[in-house]
């Protein structure tokens, strides 16, 4: 067994196939290919399920998986020990609904950068199905995703709520709404609406606001990001927690703005889920805990500044 074979296997559970796997990784995917197979039988059990959609981590590599991580995370402490800083070198890995990107995450991937310089940050923009599979399949370190009041955890990752605020109607800074303190549900559906795509927690809460009758001009977008662009750009409305809009650049820069929903008191709150691992690695931990800091401070309308300046 060598350690750059379990490099591979977490490497082709990180990028989803055997091709993304070895262009990270600068190798041949055929030499890839062969290092697993010879440390499945190595080991006697099949690490993954190859398909021609890509490659994905098998039930029995999944339970191997966390073995695998804390051998790979005492290599980095030994290489760190004897001043290999270059090859302590860590990539974490967040899958996110798109909600208060502004306010929590970049600055916390900013925090992240005084404390561990070495480290590199992927963000993906995603599903809250797909974020939770990649947590299972160890090619996500942290996800946040949205959750309505009400709904069931799931058992199999663990949860820490970081804000919670309500559903608000997004509007362009110069709609003739914003001249109410509040928005019904009639003057929205009234209005050409910009909605989140089926799977999106979003997409569900404006089934539920609008019932049968849903506006009858609307659009269908990928997340939050993209659907305040279009706000701001006058193609409709749209309806996101508050906290995905306060702070947002496009809010900062007077594009756009929110009101809240007449006679609406749903709660929704952005969860930071990961999965359950006896030993999570020192970055994963420290960017955890950056956004834990963000939201304590965005909770008690603390000045970012000042927890930038103390997490330096």
């Amino acid at each position: 067994m060598r350690i750059e074979q379990l490099e591979y296997v977490t490497a082709v559970t990180q990028h989803g196939s055997l091709r993304r796997a070895s262009q990270r990784l600068h190798i041949s995917q055929p030499a890839l290919s062969e290092a697993v197979t010879k440390l499945e039988r190595e080991l006697g059990v099949t690490l993954l399920d190859r398909r021609r959609s890509g490659a994905r981590i098998s039930r029995r590599g999944r339970e191997l998986l966390q073995n695998m991580a804390e051998v790979l995370e005492a290599v980095d402490r030994l290489r760190t020990a004897a001043g290999d800083q270059a090859a302590a070198h860590h990539v974490v890995r967040v899958g996110t609904v798109s909600a208060a990107t502004a306010t929590l995450l970049v600055p916390a991937v900013r925090d992240l950068r005084g404390t561990d310089p070495g480290c590199t940050v992927e963000v993906v923009s995603n599903q809250p199905a797909d974020i939770h599979q990649g947590l299972l399949d160890g090619a996500l370190d942290l996800g946040l995703v949205n959750v309505l009041e009400g709904d069931d955890p799931p058992t199999d990752v663990v949860g820490t709520s970081l804000v919670h605020g309500r559903p608000v109607a997004v509007l362009p800074a110069h709609h003739p709404l914003t001249a109410y303190a509040e928005v019904t549900t009639d003057q929205l559906r009234a209005e050409p609406f910009v909605a989140m795509r089926e799977g999106y927690l979003m997409h569900r809460f404006a089934n539920r606001l609008f019932g049968p009758d849903m506006p009858s001009t609307s659009y269908t977008t990928h997340g939050a990001e993209l659907g305040k662009v279009m706000v701001a750009e006058g193609l409709g409305l749209a309806v996101l927690p508050d906290y995905s809009v306060a702070g947002d650049p496009l809010e900062r820069a007077g594009l756009i703005t929110a009101r809240p929903l007449a006679n609406d008191s749903t709660s929704v709150s952005l969860v930071l889920q990961q999965r359950r691992l006896q030993h999570v690695p020192r970055p994963v931990r420290d960017l955890e805990a950056a956004l834990v800091a963000r939201a304590r401070a965005h909770r008690s309308g603390t000045d970012l500044a000042e927890v930038t300046s103390q997490s330096a």
